[in-house]
């Protein structure tokens, strides 16, 4: 199982400049919006484009999705560690939870 990150350590952490953070869900999602900085990588495309996107394999990432019902996240996370990523963690709550908070997202 994945470790789980709080939205304030999340928060901190990109504010920080500490974490690399990964939307799940891709495609339009992502481009409607998406937590600040985040790249985009769905469950499909993990194995071609993980050493593309995420070459330090012990950078700190933290995975999200939709909401704690939307299972990429863990997926992405769990293929990420099983690919030899030491660093995964996810935030399960989500982008509903940090839109929700009042947080900034960007899109495009």
């Amino acid at each position: 199982m994945t470790a789980l990150i709080t939205r304030d350590e999340l928060k901190a952490a990109i504010a920080a400049g500490a974490v690399t953070v990964v939307d799940t869900l891709g495609g339009a999602y992502y481009t409607q919006q998406h937590l600040p900085g985040a790249l985009a990588l769905a469950p499909a495309d993990v194995d071609t484009q993980a050493s593309v996107l995420l070459p330090d394999r012990d950078a700190a990432i933290v995975t999200y999705c939709s909401n704690p019902a939307c299972s990429n996240s863990s997926q992405v996370a769990e293929r990420l560690a099983a690919l030899g990523y030491g660093n995964v963690r996810k935030y399960r709550e989500g982008i509903q939870d940090w839109v929700e908070a009042g947080l900034e997202v960007e899109a495009g």
